[in-house]
Protein backbone atom coordinates (compact mmCIF):
# COMPACT_ATOMS: atom_id res chain seq x y z
CA UNK A 1 0.00 0.00 0.00
CA UNK A 2 1.67 3.21 -1.34
CA UNK A 3 -1.03 5.64 -0.14
CA UNK A 4 -3.45 6.69 2.47
CA UNK A 5 -6.46 4.43 1.95
CA UNK A 6 -9.04 2.77 4.51
CA UNK A 7 -7.30 0.37 6.44
CA UNK A 8 -4.07 1.72 5.91
CA UNK A 9 -1.48 2.42 9.14
CA UNK A 10 -0.11 5.80 9.09
CA UNK A 11 2.58 7.17 10.75
CA UNK A 12 2.30 10.95 10.89
CA UNK A 13 4.98 13.56 12.48
CA UNK A 14 3.07 16.89 12.95
CA UNK A 15 3.20 20.23 14.28
CA UNK A 16 -0.84 21.64 15.82
CA UNK A 17 -1.23 25.36 15.86
CA UNK A 18 -4.29 27.33 16.41
CA UNK A 19 -5.50 30.14 14.42
CA UNK A 20 -3.10 32.75 16.17
CA UNK A 21 -0.36 30.45 15.39
CA UNK A 22 0.39 29.12 19.10
CA UNK A 23 1.57 25.66 19.27
CA UNK A 24 -0.93 23.44 20.89
CA UNK A 25 1.25 20.12 19.99
CA UNK A 26 3.80 18.45 18.10
CA UNK A 27 5.55 15.39 17.70
CA UNK A 28 8.87 17.24 18.42
CA UNK A 29 7.96 18.61 21.70
CA UNK A 30 9.63 17.14 24.95
CA UNK A 31 7.22 14.44 25.45
CA UNK A 32 5.63 14.33 21.84
CA UNK A 33 5.09 11.31 19.32
CA UNK A 34 4.05 10.88 16.12
CA UNK A 35 0.69 10.13 15.27
CA UNK A 36 -0.14 6.09 14.37
CA UNK A 37 -3.60 5.33 13.15
CA UNK A 38 -5.48 2.90 10.95
CA UNK A 39 -7.20 4.88 8.58
CA UNK A 40 -10.85 4.88 7.86
CA UNK A 41 -12.09 4.44 11.68
CA UNK A 42 -12.35 8.35 12.57
CA UNK A 43 -9.20 7.98 15.17
CA UNK A 44 -8.17 11.45 14.04
CA UNK A 45 -10.89 14.77 13.55
CA UNK A 46 -12.54 14.22 10.27
CA UNK A 47 -11.22 17.61 8.84
CA UNK A 48 -8.16 15.86 8.83
CA UNK A 49 -8.76 12.26 8.26
CA UNK A 50 -10.06 13.31 4.77
CA UNK A 51 -7.44 15.79 4.15
CA UNK A 52 -4.87 12.62 4.43
CA UNK A 53 -6.25 10.70 1.75
CA UNK A 54 -4.57 9.06 -0.84
CA UNK A 55 -1.37 11.23 0.22
CA UNK A 56 1.86 9.13 0.11
CA UNK A 57 5.05 8.41 2.27
CA UNK A 58 7.18 11.88 2.28
CA UNK A 59 4.09 14.02 1.69
CA UNK A 60 3.88 17.62 3.96
CA UNK A 61 0.57 18.49 4.05
CA UNK A 62 -1.07 22.11 6.03
CA UNK A 63 -4.31 21.23 6.58
CA UNK A 64 -6.63 23.60 8.32
CA UNK A 65 -9.45 22.09 10.07
CA UNK A 66 -12.57 24.25 11.57
CA UNK A 67 -14.44 23.54 14.87
CA UNK A 68 -17.59 21.65 13.04
CA UNK A 69 -14.85 19.26 11.68
CA UNK A 70 -12.32 18.97 14.80
CA UNK A 71 -13.97 19.16 18.34
CA UNK A 72 -17.31 20.98 17.78
CA UNK A 73 -18.33 24.62 18.48
CA UNK A 74 -18.40 25.11 22.09
CA UNK A 75 -21.87 24.53 24.54
CA UNK A 76 -22.73 26.72 26.93
CA UNK A 77 -24.81 24.16 28.24
CA UNK A 78 -22.21 21.91 29.56
CA UNK A 79 -21.22 24.73 31.77
CA UNK A 80 -22.09 23.25 34.77
CA UNK A 81 -22.61 24.75 37.99
CA UNK A 82 -22.59 21.48 41.33
CA UNK A 83 -22.55 21.46 44.43
CA UNK A 84 -18.89 21.61 46.24
CA UNK A 85 -19.88 18.52 48.51
CA UNK A 86 -20.12 16.42 45.44
CA UNK A 87 -16.92 16.57 44.64
CA UNK A 88 -14.19 13.27 46.26
CA UNK A 89 -12.18 15.78 48.29
CA UNK A 90 -14.45 19.17 47.99
CA UNK A 91 -11.66 21.26 50.30
CA UNK A 92 -8.98 20.46 47.81
CA UNK A 93 -10.71 21.41 45.14
CA UNK A 94 -8.76 23.49 42.34
CA UNK A 95 -9.41 25.39 39.11
CA UNK A 96 -7.98 23.15 36.44
CA UNK A 97 -8.27 19.73 38.07
CA UNK A 98 -10.25 17.00 35.48
CA UNK A 99 -12.84 15.18 36.95
CA UNK A 100 -15.34 11.99 35.68
CA UNK A 101 -18.90 12.90 36.08
CA UNK A 102 -21.32 9.62 35.17
CA UNK A 103 -24.66 9.69 34.42
CA UNK A 104 -27.36 7.47 34.90
CA UNK A 105 -27.45 5.39 31.86
CA UNK A 106 -23.12 4.81 32.51
CA UNK A 107 -21.63 7.39 30.59
CA UNK A 108 -18.42 8.84 31.57
CA UNK A 109 -17.43 12.53 30.69
CA UNK A 110 -13.81 14.12 31.47
CA UNK A 111 -15.20 18.13 32.63
CA UNK A 112 -12.69 20.68 34.30
CA UNK A 113 -12.91 22.69 37.04
CA UNK A 114 -13.03 26.21 35.61
CA UNK A 115 -14.00 28.04 39.18
CA UNK A 116 -14.29 27.47 42.45
CA UNK A 117 -16.81 29.15 44.93
CA UNK A 118 -17.70 28.76 48.32
CA UNK A 119 -20.62 26.24 48.23
CA UNK A 120 -20.42 25.30 43.99
CA UNK A 121 -17.69 24.75 41.82
CA UNK A 122 -18.24 25.36 37.95
CA UNK A 123 -17.57 22.83 35.98
CA UNK A 124 -16.75 22.85 31.95
CA UNK A 125 -17.84 19.69 29.80
CA UNK A 126 -16.37 20.78 26.80
CA UNK A 127 -13.53 19.65 25.05
CA UNK A 128 -10.38 21.90 25.79
CA UNK A 129 -10.66 23.01 21.80
CA UNK A 130 -13.77 22.90 21.06
CA UNK A 131 -14.63 25.92 19.22
CA UNK A 132 -11.14 26.11 17.92
CA UNK A 133 -10.03 26.76 14.35
CA UNK A 134 -6.80 24.00 13.75
CA UNK A 135 -4.14 24.11 12.27
CA UNK A 136 -1.82 21.10 11.08
CA UNK A 137 1.55 20.59 9.64
CA UNK A 138 1.86 17.12 9.13
CA UNK A 139 4.56 14.65 6.94
CA UNK A 140 3.91 11.58 6.20
CA UNK A 141 6.50 8.69 7.55
CA UNK A 142 4.63 5.56 6.69
CA UNK A 143 1.92 3.82 4.81
CA UNK A 144 1.07 0.33 5.01
CA UNK A 145 -1.19 -2.06 5.34
CA UNK A 146 -3.00 -2.84 8.78
CA UNK A 147 -2.73 -5.67 10.31
CA UNK A 148 -6.34 -7.87 11.09
CA UNK A 149 -5.52 -7.04 14.78
CA UNK A 150 -4.64 -3.25 13.98
CA UNK A 151 -8.12 -3.08 11.89
CA UNK A 152 -10.10 -4.57 14.61
CA UNK A 153 -9.05 -2.96 17.52
CA UNK A 154 -9.59 0.27 15.07
CA UNK A 155 -13.52 -0.88 14.44
CA UNK A 156 -13.74 -1.72 18.17
CA UNK A 157 -13.24 1.90 18.70
CA UNK A 158 -14.92 3.34 16.32
CA UNK A 159 -18.14 1.27 17.30
CA UNK A 160 -18.64 2.75 20.74
CA UNK A 161 -21.14 4.16 22.15
CA UNK A 162 -19.20 7.27 23.61
CA UNK A 163 -16.58 7.30 21.52
CA UNK A 164 -14.42 9.53 23.96
CA UNK A 165 -14.18 6.74 26.67
CA UNK A 166 -10.73 7.41 27.72
CA UNK A 167 -11.04 11.05 28.71
CA UNK A 168 -8.03 11.62 25.95
CA UNK A 169 -6.90 15.27 25.95
CA UNK A 170 -4.78 14.33 22.84
CA UNK A 171 -5.56 16.99 20.24
CA UNK A 172 -5.15 15.38 17.54
CA UNK A 173 -7.37 12.48 18.30
CA UNK A 174 -11.05 11.85 18.01
CA UNK A 175 -12.59 9.01 19.21
CA UNK A 176 -15.65 9.16 16.94
CA UNK A 177 -16.74 9.92 13.31
CA UNK A 178 -18.56 12.74 14.11
CA UNK A 179 -15.87 14.47 16.05
CA UNK A 180 -16.13 14.71 19.60
CA UNK A 181 -19.36 14.15 21.22
CA UNK A 182 -21.09 15.22 24.22
CA UNK A 183 -24.61 14.73 23.41
CA UNK A 184 -24.38 12.41 26.31
CA UNK A 185 -23.15 14.81 29.05
CA UNK A 186 -24.65 15.19 32.00
CA UNK A 187 -26.57 17.86 33.17
CA UNK A 188 -26.35 19.03 36.81
CA UNK A 189 -30.03 17.12 37.84
CA UNK A 190 -27.77 13.84 36.40
CA UNK A 191 -24.89 13.45 38.24
CA UNK A 192 -24.52 9.97 40.19
CA UNK A 193 -20.82 10.25 40.64
CA UNK A 194 -17.67 12.07 40.51
CA UNK A 195 -14.57 10.71 40.63
CA UNK A 196 -11.14 11.73 39.80
CA UNK A 197 -9.86 8.34 38.39
CA UNK A 198 -9.47 7.60 34.52
CA UNK A 199 -12.26 5.53 33.53
CA UNK A 200 -12.10 2.11 32.12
Amino acid sequence: MKTIQPNARVVLEYTLKDEKGTVLDSSDAEDGEPIVYVHGYGMLVPGLEAALMGLEIGSVKDVTVPPDEGFGDRDDELVLEIDRGDFPDPKKVAIGDEFFAESPDGDEVPMRVVEVKTDTVVVDANHPLAGVTLRYAVVVKEVAQATDEEIAEAAAGFDEAGYDEGGCDDPTHDHGPEGHDHSHAPKTGDLVQLSTKKPS
